[in-house]
């Protein structure tokens, strides 16, 4: 297996965040994971157990939305040195909840106990650096980093990650190639 990037691709960048609520049996604790992709290649991915117990199913995504908005700045920041300028980076989430506390302005009781750390999401889809948009589970590529996924799932997962089978001829005649290059 190996990532594949072609040379065709375009240079936007884009992410995709998702949580398992409680998925954790012993702590109970959520796990967050994210892709992040300049056009099709994934270039940043994570999973990582969060540092709180999530009461909510939109608190845990929240959270992931809000780890991966942090990647998502980081890596504009770094392309921005080289001359890339992105405003309205589309981020995907499979939880509305999640996507209408971002995108609220207004600080409610329901969501005042999420750590502060994590409200910064709401400023800068308010700045329309980052743009949510809702996207069905199945279509969820971040499912392969917060849970077990089915054999089917994986396997239909890993070609839309830019993960391809390789044999070890195909491997040996891409790295002749890059060195000709």
């Amino acid at each position: 297996m190996g990532l594949w990037y072609p040379k065709d691709s375009g240079f936007e960048l884009k992410a995709f965040a998702d949580a398992d609520y409680a998925g954790c049996h012993d702590t109970r604790r959520s796990t967050s994971g994210s892709a992040q992709f300049l056009g099709h290649r994934l270039v940043s991915w994570s999973s990582k157990k969060q540092k709180s117990t999530a009461i909510s199913t939109t608190e845990a995504e929240y959270i992931a939305l809000s780890g991966c908005c942090a990647q998502i700045l980081w890596m504009r920041s770094q392309l921005r040195d080289y001359g890339f300028a992105f405003n309205k980076i589309p981020m995907y989430c499979d939880n509305q909840s999640a996507i209408a506390l971002c995108c609220n302005s207004v600080q409610h009781s329901r969501s005042k106990h999420i750590d502060i750390r994590h409200h910064f999401i709401k400023e800068q889809v308010e700045r329309k650096v980052v743009e949510l948009y809702f996207v069905e589970t199945k279509y969820q590529l971040a499912d392969i980093f917060t849970k077990a996924v089915p054999r089917e799932r994986f396997a239909t997962l890993l070609p839309l990650l830019g993960v391809k089978q390789m044999s070890p001829e195909t491997l040996k005649e891409l790295q002749d190639e890059s060195v000709s290059e």
